[in-house]
């Protein structure tokens, strides 16, 4: 019998490189090598396909080469960013099998305001929070510190040494940057001061907790304790190098607990699968915040994920086989349904 066929679908990268945030989006061409290879190397037939603007072009695709599960990198358009849940809805609409959340959970986690409100609503700390959607802005019931996010991107984009604000003053003029660079709605968070983790949950097929990772902040004196995007994606910054990431964190067993078990619930409350991280901070008192549910985090093998996996002896290439195996077997997989769409029918 011959290998299934695996197509490994991710964003072709859209910015120039000289775009602020452009490293983001070029490296996800990484991970798309570190799985095809892993793919290959567990010796299924493997194909890639980066999709531009147009779905249309995708469903050609799909039913050009007829692959029995999709592998999931597809991460949304920069421009729109949303386009990341109406590909899991494609797949899911002709019941093609793929890895990583569905779309409700896609769509969920990308609106930082609507996942707090949720978080918050189901008792799970977050830290206060309001939502800015245009100016003027009324004065900040919060308290001082806070920082100022765009509600609905990823990846770190727009935060930056500027994004806490101490006053008013600071608070109009960042919410305006955002505003003008990435829309509304802006989200305007208390600042927690404290220390930084990362838990990473994967489903084997049960769901199991990988041992936390903590950002490692430089101790410098007027540089706020934040992971920047320069931080995230630059390694010639001096936010990358004063941020470096130790796995597993120096921790005391009854905080890893109460994260694990704090990012269980917060894992299905979203509905996230297969995979998903879950960014906390822990105030001097040790009470933890959740401060974003991740689902599709990064896995390529120089990320973090990737490194919590082999402190559990998994594999990367084992984790991602198993991946694929848990979409084809998923319950409620039908036959592919490879057929002519009216809407979709790019000839």
């Amino acid at each position: 019998m011959a290998a299934p066929h695996v197509l490994v679908l991710y964003n072709r990268p859209l910015l120039p490189l000289d775009h602020p945030d452009a490293d983001s989006e070029h490296l996800i061409l990484e991970g798309v090598r570190n799985v095809t290879d892993a793919l290959d190397e567990a010796g299924y037939r493997v194909s890639e396909f980066g999709l531009k603007h147009d779905p249309r072009v995708l469903w050609t695709e799909l039913r050009r080469r007829r692959p029995r599960v999709v592998f999931n990198l597809f991460e949304g358009h920069c421009h729109d960013p949303e386009t990341e849940s109406y590909v899991a809805g494609l797949l899911q609409w002709r019941c093609i099998p793929f890895t990583g959340s569905p779309m409700h959970t896609l769509s969920l986690a990308r609106a930082k305001d609507w996942t707090k409100q949720l978080l918050r609503g189901n008792g799970l700390p977050t830290p206060d929070f309001l939502v800015v959607d245009e100016l003027p802005i009324v004065p900040c019931s919060l308290t001082f510190p806070v920082i100022v996010k765009p509600a609905r991107t990823d990846a770190s984009v727009g935060l930056n040494q500027d994004s806490v604000c101490t006053n008013q003053e600071q608070l109009e003029n960042r919410v305006a940057v955002i505003l003008e660079a990435y829309g509304s709605p802006v989200l305007v968070e208390e600042f927690v001061d404290g220390r930084e983790f990362n838990v990473a949950l994967v489903e084997l097929p049960e769901l199991e907790l990988l041992p936390p990772g903590e950002i490692v902040f430089a101790q410098k004196e007027g540089v706020w304790p934040i992971l920047t995007y320069d931080g995230k994606w630059k390694p010639d910054s001096i936010d990358y190098q004063g941020t470096p990431t130790k796995y597993p964190a120096d921790i005391d067993p009854k905080l890893s607990r109460r994260l694990g078990a704090l990012a269980k619930r917060a894992y299905r409350l979203l509905g996230c699968r297969d995979y998903a991280r879950v960014d906390f901070r822990v105030n001097a008192a040790g009470k933890p915040f959740i401060l974003e549910v991740n689902p599709n985090p990064d896995i390529s093998i120089g990320a973090g994920f990737a490194t919590c996996l082999a402190a559990v002896d998994i594999s990367y290439a084992e984790f991602v086989a198993r991946l694929v195996e848990h979409a084809r077997r998923r319950p409620g997989n039908t036959a592919p349904k490879f057929l002519t769409s009216p809407v979709l029918n790019a000839s």
